[in-house]
């Protein structure tokens, strides 16, 4: 493998003590330990930067969705990628929470591969999730669709269905939201304001599962039993 091949190039920006030709063992774990370190404190400074923007309407939004759920919806989460194991997480998140709290109803829209593989073969990638969402969705339902970049179009499409059916619906993208900014079908939008992935799904996570919790804790305000 060559020093300009693009994957090389992007381990190199990542870790470049790894392609120093330093021979020096205890110079490069310090410089790991660095890494590390600077790593900690740049994820730590952007949660802390999402949550001083979004506070308020993280909290409006989970009022959304407590309303949705205790009128009898249902959470849509979809992504690509590494976004698509977020949304399943997520799913999960709400559906099967550890401890003592409530299950709520979630699913993630790429959780079955034969209707994934089906639609992305027969129709077409762009259709995937808004097919489903056109097949599942209900008015008072909740979709939640993530997305680093924030411009995978399939997520566009979903969003537009999603909104047509009366769905709540949740956008969380990262950089400076993309295509996902100019969307008028997204309800509640969350930016991670990064030019880093590794960082902006790490946010993206501590987002949801704060959406979560404030989301539990708009129900049990409300005095109604969850489903």
């Amino acid at each position: 493998m060559t020093r300009d091949h693009p994957v090389t190039d992007g381990l190199e920006a990542l870790y470049p003590f790894l392609y120093s030709g330093e021979s020096d063992l205890d110079a490069v774990l310090h410089q790991v330990e660095q890494s590390t370190v600077d790593k900690v404190r740049e994820i730590v400074t952007l949660r802390g930067d999402v949550l001083a923007a979004d506070r308020d309407r993280l909290f409006a939004c989970a009022q959304d969705l407590a309303h949705a759920f205790r009128g009898g919806g249902r959470l849509l989460a979809f992504g690509n990628g590494g976004s698509s194991t977020d949304a399943q997480d997520l799913a999960s998140l709400f559906l099967s929470p550890a401890g003592d709290a409530k299950p709520l109803p979630a699913f993630g829209l790429t959780n079955d591969i034969a209707v994934v593989t089906a639609l992305s073969n027969d129709i077409g990638f762009d259709v995937v999730f808004a097919r489903q969402i056109g097949a599942f969705g209900r008015p008072g339902d909740i979709a939640v669709g993530l997305s680093t970049s924030g411009n995978s179009a399939n997520l566009m499409r979903a969003f537009d269905e999603a909104a047509r059916r009366g769905m709540v619906t949740v956008g969380i993208a990262g950089y400076d939201g993309g295509k996902m900014a100019e969307l008028d079908s997204i309800d509640h939008l969350f930016v991670v304001p990064s030019p880093s992935v590794h960082r902006i799904q790490e946010a993206q996570t501590t987002l949801y599962h704060a959406l979560w919790e404030l989301t539990l804790g708009a129900l049990d305000d409300s005095g109604v039993d969850q489903p």
